[in-house]
C-alpha cells in the first residue's frame, strides 16, 4: 500500500476497514466504511449513505474514470458529506481532478510522492467549469 492522505496531509495508515459493497450489504451492519470497485453504482447504497462514514472508491487501472462519476454522484446528487477515499492505481497527475469529482482522501499508488501529491491537491486557484468545490470563474467575476 502506498501513502495515506487526508484532511491534505501525509497521514500512517488510519486503520479504517472497508467493507466490499457484497459484504456492506450482507452483513447488517450500518456504521461500516464501504468499498466499490468501479464497475458498482454508488446506487446500491444509496438508501444508507448518512450511516456510512466513509467510501472508497477503486481505480483498477490509471485510465479507468469510472471512479470519479461515482464521486460526483455522491457529493451532487446525494449530498454525501462523508470521506470518500480514491484507493487502487491512484497517480499523482489525477489528484486535482479527484478533488474536483469530490474526492478528499488518497491511497497513492505505489511510487507517488506524498509530497509532490500535496502540491497537485491545490492544484490550480480557478476554474472554467463548476465542480464539486468551486465556483467557476465567471461567476466570481460577476
Amino acid at each position: 500500500m502506498g501513502s495515506l492522505i487526508k484532511n491534505k496531509t501525509v497521514q500512517a495508515d488510519d486503520n479504517l476497514a472497508f467493507l466490499s459493497l457484497e459484504e456492506y450489504l450482507d452483513s447488517g451492519e450500518r456504521a461500516q466504511a464501504v468499498w466499490l470497485d468501479a464497475d458498482e453504482e454508488v446506487e446500491g447504497i444509496a438508501d444508507f449513505l448518512e450511516e456510512i462514514p466513509a467510501i472508497a472508491l477503486n481505480f483498477p487501472a490509471f485510465s479507468d474514470g469510472r471512479a470519479y462519476s461515482n464521486a460526483a454522484i455522491l457529493r451532487r446528487h446525494y449530498k454525501f458529506s462523508g470521506e470518500i477515499r480514491a484507493i487502487g492505481d491512484v497517480r499523482l497527475d489525477q489528484l486535482e481532478q479527484m478533488v474536483r469529482c469530490g474526492f478528499d482522501a488518497f491511497e497513492l499508488a505505489e511510487g507517488q510522492n506524498p509530497e509532490k501529491a500535496l502540491a497537485m491537491i491545490e492544484g490550480f486557484s480557478f476554474s472554467y467549469q463548476q465542480t464539486v468545490d468551486r465556483e467557476p470563474l465567471f461567476r466570481k467575476r460577476a
